[in-house]
């Protein structure tokens, strides 16, 4: 009888431990289940939450929360970078991203580009194109001496030129008139005297009726 008794007990103590360890383990897996981007799961929502922000500090931007900043288009701008940079292109940089940013992303400069001719501090905007310059070349801008002043004094400025007093570079401001026939429109001044009207430009070699038409109102003598 004391036998029986006594292995009532160790089974009734083990029964007894058997439940409070699938206990403890139950409560446990429960707790581990994460599911971002999910609904929520039974007595581990929060804590899944918790831990996936504190694993990936960016899981509200990569989860498409679309109240995020991160996410919303104006996040990211797309800038064309050409010139002496290693894998011109276009590249997607974020928002606030300066022209250092998008030549690290083209592979960086050449052996023959000019860092000094370009502000590598400056703020991109959104379909930008970015060009670096190599060494001695001349950056866009106005044309040089060889049609600049003409450009300033001639037919680019609004006024007339004078066909008896014209060089070559004003000349050569006028439509239809390279360097080569603002040449020719010198040397018939000088062979043959000042213009004495607009209609004698029609004696210059290679100035037909189509150039002259377009000319007529944009010269004077």
């Amino acid at each position: 009888m004391r036998i029986g008794v006594g292995a009532a007990v160790v089974l009734l103590i083990a029964a007894l431990a058997t439940a409070v360890v699938v206990s403890a383990i139950g409560g446990q897996a429960t707790h581990q289940v994460i599911t971002p981007g999910g609904g929520p799961s039974p007595g581990g929502a929060a804590g899944g939450g918790a831990a996936g922000v504190a694993a990936t500090p960016g899981a509200a931007a990569t989860g498409g929360n679309p109240t995020d900043p991160a996410s919303a288009p104006g996040a990211i701008i797309f800038v064309h970078v050409l010139g002496a940079v290693r894998r011109p292109g276009l590249f997607q940089l974020g928002v606030g991203a300066r022209v250092m940013d998008a030549v690290a992303a083209a592979g960086g400069l050449t052996e023959t580009a000019d860092p000094a001719g370009t502000n590598l501090a400056r703020r991109l905007s959104d379909g930008e194109q970015l060009y670096l310059p190599q060494v001695g070349e001349v950056p866009a801008g106005p044309p040089p001496a060889s049609g600049g002043a003409g450009a300033a004094g001639g037919a680019a400025s609004g006024q007339k030129v004078n066909l008896n007093t014209a060089t070559v570079a004003e000349l050569d401001t006028l439509p239809r008139i390279g360097p080569l026939m603002a040449q020719r429109i010198i040397d018939y001044r000088e062979a043959n005297g000042p213009f004495a009207g607009v209609d004698d430009l029609r004696s210059v070699t290679g100035i037909g009726d189509k150039t002259f038409e377009g000319l007529k109102d944009l010269v004077t003598v």
